[in-house]
């Protein structure tokens, strides 16, 4: 055998090598240089993944209390693809499983729930740790109102002490210990990412200033650090304290870590005021926009609790600002919101504001891609209208979810319901593979874009491109070669032409056609106005703008009866090359793209047939979801 074998190998190696002879009729030559597979050595990001990037399990202390009994690794199965059982006994599967998952529990009083809900000795003996034991216990609206007040009393700052777990007990670091173990449990690179991550929940007086932070590193480095609280002595509800804690994390571990704001829209205008709440209103210095800028380059521009792009009163032209809007109150609801809040609540309101910034201070704080996220407290993050399964345990699916009073504050007159959640969207990454460093960087890069739901693949590049760059396949290579993409700095050429923007969008795959792409322009006028526009560039069905340039609305296939739709109308992919007729080579500005989807059901149409009930009037029931990329900035040479 050892002779045969010998023999074998050797007339193998005598044999040409194929793979080394050049290219057949001078291939090298006539393709000057470049490979005939348009694949091959491709050095940008290829994929896009879809995962969630806010979510909570029940050891958060808001979710386990409501009844949520769903534990981390029950979420990781779940968003891997697996059927579960809701916190209400419901078999509940996703169509598609997620590429990544970021568990993002509270990290005030981690731990804490779990002890509540045993009767740990510790808790009974403290009076609200009793109390809330035993609301708890009893489970329906008496555990749900438990719920709320545990959050209000901790928004507000009156939660006793023994409630509010610190680093150094068993409780807390072994919750966390826990956490980190089961995303590294899960974590399958290229396959199924599970990223560690956690929620910083400050508060202040109800107002909302949350951030979740995501880590690039896995447990040999998370594990060297406990998370950073609001409470003291551990804690702080100024963002500084977050950011030192940032620091002081990569340059004791090496590692990586970055926050993402969320829910500016109950903030009460503060999470992106103008001058410095913790310190009586001072205008910021050099130093603090500067670290706002290094750790906080995303914003999580959509969830369950609202919609954060624009609103009507900031764009009153934008026909499609009025987006599942939360325009109330703060957070808890103990302080209604006014319409001078507005401006410092909303994405694009808030890039205008970094122009200005950057223009009178040289630095842009606010210089924000754009990622979705759930918030979800059920530990299930169900996207789809016709999969829903709430916000919370007391919104799983049931005939009285959509007409329940969520919350309220009767002083002030205001309350919500459970139909005015929306169904939370994704976070696409466009990353060069499906692993932590993968996901990060390109979150860190802002090569990201959020969702309202549907998986929508869409590609933004900022360049000079040419009409015909739009019609290889191939776009990404074009894209790349002759500009930036979405989440960069685009600087205008010497001779001060306008730049050109390549767009293209393909619906999900198993959703509704589109109806257009939207690009949104924000810059500053020179005497200081805040200006912005937004520019149907390409859209489907030949429909022509009219006079004042309006485009003629896509029409509706919905019927609520089923309910369903029909791609009768739309279009499955759309693109363009867009230039800027009104630029400006002076003049600093940020464009991103919006793709507008046809209308679709919302997920309270599929409760009134699936459950055979009647819908109050103000129950939304048809909806036009949509995608957001990050913007591209434009500077002037």
């Amino acid at each position: 055998m050892k002779i045969v074998f010998a023999a074998a190998a050797a007339a193998f190696f005598a044999m040409p090598v194929m793979a080394q002879e050049p290219p057949p009729d001078g291939a090298v030559d006539v393709l000057k240089g470049q490979p005939y597979s348009p694949n091959a050595n491709r050095g940008f990001p290829t994929q896009v993944l879809f995962g969630d990037t806010h979510v909570h399990s029940a050891l958060s202390a808001d979710a386990g209390g409501g009844g949520t009994t769903l534990m981390p690794r029950d979420m990781y199965r779940f968003a891997r693809g697996e059927q579960v059982t809701s916190n209400t006994g419901q078999p509940v599967k996703l169509p598609r499983p997620f590429d990544f998952y970021m568990l993002t529990e509270h990290t005030d009083g981690m731990g804490v729930i779990t002890d509540i809900m045993r009767g740990a000795p510790n808790i009974m003996a403290d009076p609200d740790g009793k109390r809330y034991h035993e609301e708890f216990a009893k489970g329906g609206d008496t555990a749900k109102q438990a719920s709320i007040d545990l959050i209000a009393q901790f928004s507000q700052g009156t939660l006793s002490e023994a409630l509010l777990y610190q680093p150094g007990s068993t409780g807390y670091d072994n919750t966390w210990r826990d956490l980190v173990q089961a995303a590294e449990e899960f974590n399958n690179p290229h396959i199924f990412t599970a990223m560690i991550a956690y929620e910083w929940t400050s508060l202040v007086a109800g107002n909302n200033l949350h951030r979740n932070v995501i880590f690039r590193d896995g447990p040999e480095r998370a594990l060297q650090v406990v998370p950073f609280l609001m409470a003291p002595p551990a804690g702080s509800p100024d963002p500084r304290d977050l950011w030192k804690w940032m620091q002081n994390y990569e340059d004791l571990t090496g590692g990586d870590v970055l926050a993402i704001p969320h829910n500016p829209n109950l903030s009460n205008g503060i999470m992106f005021a103008l001058n410095d709440t913790f310190q009586d209103g001072a205008p910021f210095d050099r130093e603090y926009l500067e670290t706002r800028a290094r750790w906080e380059k995303l914003l999580e521009i959509g969830q369950t609790k609202g919609d954060s792009e624009t609103h009507p009163l900031l764009s009153p032209t934008d026909e499609f600002a009025d987006y599942e809007q939360w325009d109330w109150a703060n957070l808890d609801v103990s302080e209604a919101k006014t319409p001078e809040m507005l401006p410092f609540e909303y994405a694009r309101s808030i890039l205008k504001y970094g122009l200005q910034f950057q223009a009178n201070e040289g630095v842009n704080p606010f210089k924000l891609g754009f990622v979705g996220g759930s918030d979800i407290h059920t530990g299930l993050t169900t996207q789809d209208d016709n999969n829903f399964f709430g916000a919370f345990t007391w919104m799983e699916p049931s005939a009285q979810r959509a007409g329940l009073v969520a919350k309220g504050n009767d002083d002030l007159g205001i309350s919500y319901k459970g139909w005015q959640y929306a169904t939370p969207g994704p976070t696409a990454v466009w990353a060069t593979e499906n692993t932590r460093a993968g996901i990060f960087d390109a979150m860190e890069r802002r090569e990201v874009y959020a969702t309202t739901g549907p998986r929508i693949t869409v590609r933004f590049f900022g360049g000079d491109f040419a009409p015909e760059d739009i019609k290889p396949r191939d776009l990404a290579r074009t894209g790349y070669t002759k500009g930036v993409p979405m989440g960069a700095d685009l600087i205008a050429p010497e001779d001060g032409a306008a730049p050109s923007f390549l767009v293209y969008a393909l619906r999900d795959p198993i959703g509704a056609n589109l109806d257009r792409i939207q690009i949104v322009k924000g810059w500053v006028v020179a005497d200081g106005t805040l200006a912005e526009q937004v520019f149907d560039v390409v859209w489907s069905d030949g429909r022509v703008p009219d006079a004042g340039g309006k485009l003629p609305p896509v029409g509706n296939t919905v019927d609520l009866s089923v309910p369903t739709w029909t791609n009768d109308i739309g279009r499955a992919e759309l693109g363009t090359v867009w230039q800027d007729p009104d630029f400006d080579p002076a003049q600093p500005a940020f464009y991103y793209a919006r793709v507008i989807e046809i209308p679709t059901p919302r997920w309270t149409a599929y409760d009134a047939v699936r459950f055979d009930v009647e819908m109050d009037p103000e129950e939304v029931m048809i909806t036009q979801e949509r995608a957001y990329t990050s913007p591209i900035w434009y500077t002037p040479n």
